[in-house]
């Protein structure tokens, strides 16, 4: 009987030795990365995606974080608030108020995901509040029309940059990936007259496009009117210096001749005379604009009282 209640304890005391043995066992699956502390102190060895076995319970402690899994804070305003200025509502630099609300979207580095773990309880308030400093800062800079007509662009530039650098600091372990902002806006009680204003500022910017793009439409036409001109003045300008150049060239092949023709002939401009003479006499006899006159001679000599002769008609 003694025999077999000290081999019941044994058994029990076999499985329970193996059972919290089995509590080392663990499991990383892909896309997790595990972080082990043994007695408080994180261990260098980063286990990959498996089984493994480590010591038990009370031993090590075996966290396992998805490192590919995105995560997100709200910050900023939230419908619903009762207080006299809700978290969110913010000042301008003009001494108005808009409501700001973002989303900060942001994953663990895998090579610092042991800093993660120790900080896993802090990460979202440190960062919504990093944010939050940020918005503050940044509408409190700029006046309520700049704030509202850029805000959804700048500000999530100014948070993804900013938060990023204001939390290096805590060795968190996480990068800032993304700020949208969900909302920028005047409280619902003004609301309406910053709709009003809004309209007329799109309608003002609308007219100052319209009056850009028609300046800059006359802008190119005078620039290719300024072009045509050009190209049409080089022209005229290239054909009167060719004709020129023909002019030049002729006379002075004239002038050539005539040398030529002094040096053989005293008598070759007396010829040259006579023969541009003849040239022009012809042509003004063609024209009915000279004509013979042995027809008026009388015995006297020349009649100058003879009337014109007609022209001749072509």
């Amino acid at each position: 009987m003694k025999r077999h209640l000290l081999l019941l304890l044994f058994g029990l005391s076999t499985v329970l030795l193996l059972g919290y043995a089995a509590t080392g066992l663990y499991q990383v699956l892909p896309g997790e990365s595990a972080v082990v502390r043994r007695f408080g102190r994180v261990l260098p060895e980063r286990p990959e995606p498996g089984l493994h076995l480590g010591m038990p319970w009370g031993v090590d402690r075996v966290d396992r974080v998805a490192v590919d899994h995105l995560r997100r804070v709200i910050v900023g305003y939230q419908e619903g608030g009762d207080a006299a200025m809700p978290p969110g509502q913010l000042l301008t630099g003009d001494h108005n108020l808009v409501n700001v609300q973002a989303a900060i979207y942001y994953k663990i580095r895998p090579d610092q995901v042991a800093d993660y773990v120790v900080q896993a309880d802090r990460v979202d308030g440190l960062t919504a509040r990093a944010a939050e400093t940020v918005m503050a800062e940044w509408v409190a800079s700029r006046t309520v029309d700049e704030a509202l007509l850029n805000g959804k662009v700048a500000l999530r530039a100014a948070l993804i940059e900013q938060v990023q650098e204001r939390i290096k600091d805590y060795a968190l372990g996480v990068e800032v990936l993304d700020a949208p902002v969900a909302l920028i806006a005047p409280p619902d009680e003004v609301k309406p007259a910053f709709d009003d204003v809004a309209r007329e500022q799109t309608r003002i910017a609308t007219k100052l496009n319209n009056a850009e793009q028609e300046a800059e439409s006359q802008w190119r036409t005078a620039l290719s009117d300024q072009y045509r001109i050009g190209q049409e003045t080089a022209a005229y300008t290239s054909g009167r210096k060719l004709l020129a150049d023909r002019d030049a060239e002729s006379f002075m092949n004239r002038l050539r001749q005539y040398r030529e023709g002094r040096r053989t002939n005293p008598e070759y401009l007396r010829q040259i005379w006579e023969e541009e003479r003849g040239k022009l006499f012809a042509k003004l006899k063609e024209g009915g604009r000279i004509g013979l006159l042995d027809d008026h001679l009388g015995p006297d000599g020349l009649d100058l009282n003879i009337a014109p002769l007609p022209r001749k008609r072509p």
